[in-house]
């Protein structure tokens, strides 16, 4: 009895627990079911990949339709399979997924090969994702590693399968990959990497391409050539096994030089301001989804070779400036410790294999060798020498082999350890023997803008000296006193106003009250009183006096009105002050009004932008030609030009001389030399240079508008001019000239001594002969 009693208990808890594993597994299946469900609910449509546009890069064209920058938030240049070589889909195919022609979105054999080879290597050596995994992922699934992420992967896939051919599949894989580079999709690969379209590849450079999504860092054609050799050659033995080419031909390809010549970026540093200012523009008229992502195609005025001179030459220009000022001593110190990791943070921001010629970079000094003046420097994981010649400019700066802080207070001596700026005179061998030069980034800022005076079209603009790390515009942001810059606006009201270049004025102390029970007494840039002078001279030397009795004659009210019917839209000061530059004004602002006298007094808009189409054609912007609206009369306009070509012929602005062909301009000096400036023109282009530091304090020696502003002005004029035909200002028909005494302004005869021809508006040149000698010869004004 005991024995069934203990056999029924058995068969008891059996069917107990029978039913507890059924219902556990019951429930665990539904529990499956309804997550799967779940899911299955929360996944995306498959079917608007059918339709799915990639994000499209919107280009900037130049004036002459090259291409000057791009807007994107993903390199992406789109082509559809058709026009994509048959073997570089092999390639990628050979590489990726062997099986795509074959599954339906799941290799299952893959799985169980990657499975197996994992286990044997101990560690995950190899993926089982196919295309169609990768374009799901990538396209319609959030990058985070999870079990349930993988779930929707299949699923996906699956259906995407279902929907798709599979050269639409490879369409969105092959337009959606990144590449390395910041290239996204095989047309902007192959410009990043060979600067070809997709097209144009040859087999060597097919395979190269088609390794890169494994690791597109690693095996980098630009940095490591030689891990994207061997990645390279694995891909044409995979392609040889799948039947896509013969050995022979893969080994002709692998013998077949590769040639690195990445396409030049348009988003370059030297369109940096320009393309910002675009920028702010497009994206307040469009929004971000179209400039970002819609493929707008937008033409400018910038001229791409105008804008490359005027980022070089303000750089060049405040190079000299800054070193004018002295070495200011190394950046910081490191201990020997921390040279290897600040190193490697310095290569991995060298985009080329070798250093490029007249680029600078921070490197390390290394070692010293006191005797023979030099110090090894290490840039990222090159070494270079900076001999004792290539920093002449900073003076004698000692040489001390040893780490460490100098321990003479003040010292700028080059300690092992110490990271300094040098620039390339010649690239390392085998990352050895490169030759350096000191240098050192300017604290100086400045802004350049040229205008087309005829259009308004805005032909180059340069904000200040590096956009990365400032990206305000001071072209356009800025609000300096213009100084003496300002005078030829006061000097075109005075000659509206009856006054003449042959205007006898009288250069001598003067004060006036300043409104506050004091007195004002303006002074001369250079100390110096010469007496009577003509506005002529005046201007030529920007003696501050005379313009201060001339704005007193013609009214500051009058003249204030007159800049704003110029086109400045800051506030002008009417008084006194405005004649020697008291109104804060932008770059943009003073050029666009010295375009007015150059374009025979009429003033135009100026403009960045011409049209605007959309990724297919359609116009969605386009600025019609402007109207010019006259504001100044020719004569007036060509006068005042005529005034300004004797400052750079003789006067303050003789600098701007070198550019070799009729130039007009003004210099600009504020007090204690906190601003620079050089206004300028030829009769096709004029342009504007401000030099100065953010927060405002002098520029110290050198520091005058002749001669921090004006040579970068110069040095943009030759080279922008540099293809333009030789032309003069043309005198209207309402001008004359005629021989006059410059000591009285009155006629002179002719062979009188010292007399010279001057122009005037008909009606307005002297009626008197002067009967007097020659003048007595005045002292000549100092730069300002």
């Amino acid at each position: 009895m005991d024995r069934k009693v203990s056999s029924g208990a058995g068969k008891k808890f059996l069917a107990s627990a029978l039913l507890i594993i059924v219902t556990v597994v019951v429930v665990a299946a539904l529990g499956v079911a309804g997550y799967v469900f779940y899911l299955l609910a929360r996944l995306p449509k498959v079917d608007r990949l059918a339709d799915y546009k990639p994000p499209i890069v919107s280009q900037v064209f130049g004036d002459d339709g090259s291409l000057v920058g791009e807007f994107y938030l993903e390199r992406r240049i789109v082509v559809p399979v058709n026009k994509m070589p048959r073997k570089l889909i092999q390639a990628f195919v050979a590489a990726e997924d062997s099986n795509f022609y074959s599954h339906k979105g799941i290799d299952y054999f893959g799985i169980v090969r990657a499975a197996v080879k994992n286990l044997i290597s101990g560690r995950k050596k190899e993926g089982a994702s196919t295309i169609t995994q990768q374009v799901t992922k990538s396209m319609l699934l959030t990058p985070e590693k999870s079990y349930s992420r993988k779930i929707k992967e299949a699923i996906l896939a699956t259906r995407m399968e279902e929907k798709l051919s599979k050269d639409e599949i490879l369409y969105l894989y092959l337009n959606q990959i990144y590449l390395g580079g910041g290239a996204y999709g095989v047309q902007a690969a192959a410009e990043t990497y060979f600067g070809k379209d997709v097209d144009q590849l040859n087999l060597a450079e097919i395979a190269m391409l088609a390794g890169l999504p494994k690791a597109p860092n690693a095996y980098s054609p630009i940095k490591h050539l030689d891990r994207a050799r061997e990645r390279q050659s694995y891909v044409l033995e995979r392609m040889v096994s799948e039947g896509y080419i013969t050995q022979v031909e893969a080994e002709h390809a692998k013998a077949t030089p590769i040639s690195i010549h990445p396409m030049k970026k348009v988003n370059n540093d030297q369109s940096a301001y320009f393309l910002e200012q675009l920028r702010i523009q497009l994206e307040q008229k469009y929004g971000e989804d179209q400039l970002y992502k819609g493929g707008l195609k937008i033409y400018t005025t910038m001229n791409a070779a105008m804008q490359q001179a005027a980022y070089e030459s303000v750089r060049n220009g405040l190079k000299e400036v800054d070193k004018r000022q002295g070495f200011r001593g190394p950046l910081k110190y490191l201990s020997e410790a921390e040279v290897d990791a600040f190193c490697a943070k310095v290569e991995d921001g060298i985009d080329s294999a070798l250093l490029k010629i007249g680029e600078t970079y921070q490197g390390v000094v290394v070692s010293a060798n006191p005797q023979k003046g030099e110090v090894l420097v290490r840039v990222g994981d090159r070494k270079g020498i900076l001999t004792r010649k290539n920093m002449a400019w900073a003076g004698r700066v000692g040489m001390v082999n040893s780490y460490g802080k100098p321990e003479k207070k003040g010292s700028k001596a080059l300690t092992l350890g110490s990271v300094i700026e040098v620039s390339v005179v010649a690239p390392e061998i085998n990352k050895e023997g490169a030759q350096f030069a000191l240098d050192q980034t300017p604290e100086v800022q400045a802004a350049l803008v040229a205008i087309d005076p005829r259009t308004g079209g805005i032909k180059a603009m340069v904000g200040g000296y590096d956009f990365k790390k400032s990206q305000f515009n001071r072209a356009i942001q800025a609000k300096r006193n213009a100084g003496s810059a300002f005078k030829p606006i006061i000097y075109a009201a005075a000659l509206d106003k009856g006054l003449t270049p042959a205007t006898i004025i009288d250069d001598s102390e003067v004060e006036y009250p300043d409104g506050a029970g004091g007195t004002w007494k303006p002074k001369n840039y250079d100390g110096i009183f010469r007496g009577p002078v003509t506005m002529r001279e005046a201007l030529t030397n920007s003696i501050n006096i005379v313009s201060v009795k001339i704005l007193e004659q013609i009214g500051a009210p009058y003249a204030a009105d007159y800049a704003r019917k110029l086109g400045f839209t800051s506030q002008i000061p009417a008084n006194l002050a405005l004649a020697l530059g008291a109104a804060s004004v932008s770059p943009l602002e003073l050029t666009a009004a010295y375009a007015v006298f150059d374009n025979k007094g009429e003033s135009l808009p100026t403009t960045f932008i011409t049209k605007v189409t959309d990724n297919d054609g359609n116009i969605l912007q386009q600025v019609a030609a402007p109207v010019p609206v006259p504001v100044v009369s020719p004569e007036t306009s060509y006068v005042i030009t005529n005034l300004m070509q004797s400052v750079v012929s003789s006067g303050t602005g003789h600098r701007a001389s070198i550019v070799g062909r009729p130039v007009a301009g003004k210099t600009g000096t504020t007090n204690d030399a906190k601003d620079a400036w050089f206004v300028g023109y030829i009769p096709q282009l004029v342009a504007g240079v401000w030099v100065g530091y953010d927060q405002e304090r002098s520029l110290g020696a050198g520091g005058s508008g002749g001669q921090a502003a004006a040579p970068i002005w110069a040095e943009f004029m030759q080279k922008a001019a540099a293809t333009m035909p030789m032309e003069d200002f043309e005198a209207p028909e309402n001008v004359t000239f005629v021989l006059i005494n410059p000591r009285t302004g009155k006629l002179a005869r002719e062979g009188t001594p010292g007399a010279i021809m001057e122009c005037f508006i008909k009606g307005t040149e002297p009626s008197s002969y002067d009967e007097e000698g020659a003048p007595p010869v005045k002292p000549a004004s100092k730069e300002n």
